[in-house]
């Protein structure tokens, strides 16, 4: 998500970690939601399930990690006030309360946010979890040395952008008041009805300030959760978790806890990963991943071995992959031209590219295609399903290029079937047949992200993606269009350097709003409003495809996260 957003301070993540994962209807494994490949369906407690990852769970420590609605492993050690739901589709992009009683109480006008914790909460050394744990745990985020974590709180509390944490100010945060040891009190500048999204983050972990060993807290975090950190080695590669016998099931209404042990082992290669939970033999045959989806050849593989088919998990996740364009750099400072690309695109071959129908579909809206963001279906500028390069031309000609012109697209020379060589040279294809001439411009990884996302060095036409922090349509329009989050001296994301007074006086009425359904359908017609200035050209929304081993029980997919939720499996 980060960056999954990392919000308009992140790049969108595939990996639900940060995030986690992506985009329509979501469902769990395909007619096979809550059941195991075969024997008794029904979950059971005990075993151990172990986790394949290609990329290390590093910066352990809940004010580090950057995640949606908590994590997938994290959010078995960390606690919250509020959670996401744990079902499948789109009944799991809700928020819903976990340490807290509810939600949240919000203040007439959502500057004020009221939270009571349950009773009986314990940490993983029986004591017990109070109002100030939680507002320690905030504060410490605010520590230079542990920085990483979403970067919202420090826009929205009173008085907290020049904060410095609790190492070096004691007085700690106004803005959070601890009136007695259940109850928090929040004061924001601003009134923001998705703080219960935000109250997801790991930030509002509670942390015992006796336990607190700053730094090093990552290789022993005390849990909040149903499960304790037993072994951290090398910053996360290999993980450990066993049960915290002081967790109580009638405290966590979410998390099932299935397994007695929990072994995450990472820094593996996706094909060894995928190629391991296809075998299913030994302690892989109860293994899950929580990073690593099937490539396109490794599907049709899978799709042919009618018991590989059974074991795949298929998911969506609030993920949007586009072109995006700089007005400010000729020729694309000329609407119509950016319409003639519009029109030009051919989305089928762009999907090809990034591994077909299966592994990703076809998007004209900026929004992903889920109601909990909100998206109102539009093509405001209809290419079909292989492009409309006579509207193009009819563009360009009246744009001045009646010869047609040539542009350079900048992309990424990672093998990501997002922002790589693949899906690049599908946009250059389909353009060359509306008389554009593209030029490719591909750069390493690091150089493309620094480039893209500075002002000072964005080209004007570039293949760009961005996830959500939560399922809403806040974190996914703000940080790329709201022309207040500009960036002139660091990372940026609004791309088309959008600063249109009515996008941020709407988005600031949607903020005020409480009622989710009503933000949501506010922030469906905004998207289609930005739409019409061609800002950015929507290609697709990836689907995420994982298998998971013969003996995974109650495999569950939500929207919110569109990977497995390892806090519901079952291994017997």
């Amino acid at each position: 998500m980060r960056q999954p957003s990392l919000t308009a301070r992140r790049v969108a993540a595939v990996s639900v970690s940060l995030v986690l994962a992506a985009g329509a209807a979501a469902c769990g494994p395909e007619d096979n939601d809550a059941k195991s490949s075969g024997g008794d369906s029904t979950p059971h407690k005990g075993g151990t399930l172990t986790v394949l990852n290609s990329n290390a769970q590093q910066d352990f420590d809940p004010a580090r990690l950057y995640t949606s609605g908590g994590g997938n492993v994290p959010s078995l050690v960390f606690r919250t006030l509020t959670t996401r739901n744990r079902e499948n589709g789109a009944a799991g992009a809700k928020v819903v309360p976990d340490l807290a009683t509810d939600t949240g109480r919000p203040s007439k006008d959502a500057t004020v946010w009221t939270y009571t914790l349950k009773k009986g909460l314990k940490y993983e050394d029986g004591t017990a979890i109070t109002s100030a744990d939680i507002k320690y745990g905030i504060e410490r985020s605010f520590a230079p040395e542990l920085s990483g974590g979403a970067p919202y709180l420090r826009d929205w509390l009173v008085g907290a952008a020049d904060y410095q944490g609790p190492y070096k100010d004691k007085k700690g945060l106004a803005a959070i008041e601890t009136p007695d040891e259940r109850t928090l009190v929040f004061h924001l500048n601003k009134p923001e009805g998705e703080f219960p999204y935000l109250a997801t983050q790991t930030q509002f972990t509670p942390v015992p300030k006796a336990k607190d060993t700053g730094t090093k807290y990552e290789e022993h975090p005390v849990s909040s959760g149903p499960y304790k950190v037993v072994t951290n080695q090398n910053d996360g590669e290999h993980l450990v978790l066993e049960r915290n016998t002081y967790w109580s099931a009638s405290t966590d209404a979410e998390r099932k806890a299935y397994p007695d042990r929990i072994d995450v082992k990472s820094g593996l290669d996706s094909s060894v990963i995928n190629q391991r939970l296809s075998s299913s033999q030994g302690a892989d045959a109860a293994a899950v991943t929580t990073d690593t989806n099937l490539g396109p050849a490794e599907l049709a593989k899978v799709t042919g071995d009618k018991e590989l088919a059974s074991r795949v998990g298929t998911g969506h996740f609030g993920y949007t992959n586009y072109i995006a364009f700089n007005p400010t750099v000729k020729p694309f400072d000329n609407v119509k031209v950016r319409q003639a690309i519009s029109y030009a695109v051919d989305r089928s071959s762009v999907v090809n590219a990034a591994g077909g129908s299966a592994l990703a579909e076809s998007a004209t809206t900026f929004l992903p295609n889920q109601k909990s963001f909100g998206y109102e279906p539009y093509d405001l500028f209809p290419a079909g399903a292989t492009g409309n390069a006579a509207k193009a031309k009819e563009l360009l000609k009246q744009a001045g290029h009646p010869n047609g012109l040539t542009v350079t697209l900048t992309h990424s020379n990672s093998k990501d079937f997002e922002t790589s060589p693949e899906i690049a040279t599908a946009v250059q294809d389909a353009l060359k047949k509306a008389g554009i001439t593209v030029k490719l411009q591909g750069l390493e990884e690091n150089d493309y992200s620094d480039t893209i996302h500075s002002v000072k060095t964005e080209p004007g036409f570039f293949l760009a993606h961005w996830g959500a922090d939560w399922p809403s349509g806040g974190p996914f329009l703000a940080p790329i269009f709201d022309g207040r989050q500009i960036v002139k001296d660091g990372a940026n994301f609004n791309t088309g350097l959008l600063n249109d007074k009515s996008v941020n006086d709407e988005i600031d009425a949607i903020n005020k709003l409480t009622d989710l359904d009503a933000a949501a359908k506010r922030w469906g017609a905004l998207d289609k409003k930005i739409g019409e200035q061609a800002l950015t050209v929507p290609l697709f929304h990836p689907v995420y495809k994982r298998l998971y081993g013969k003996d995974i029980k109650n495999v569950v997919i939500s929207d919110w996260t569109g990977v497995l939720d390892i806090s519901q499996v079952a291994v017997k």
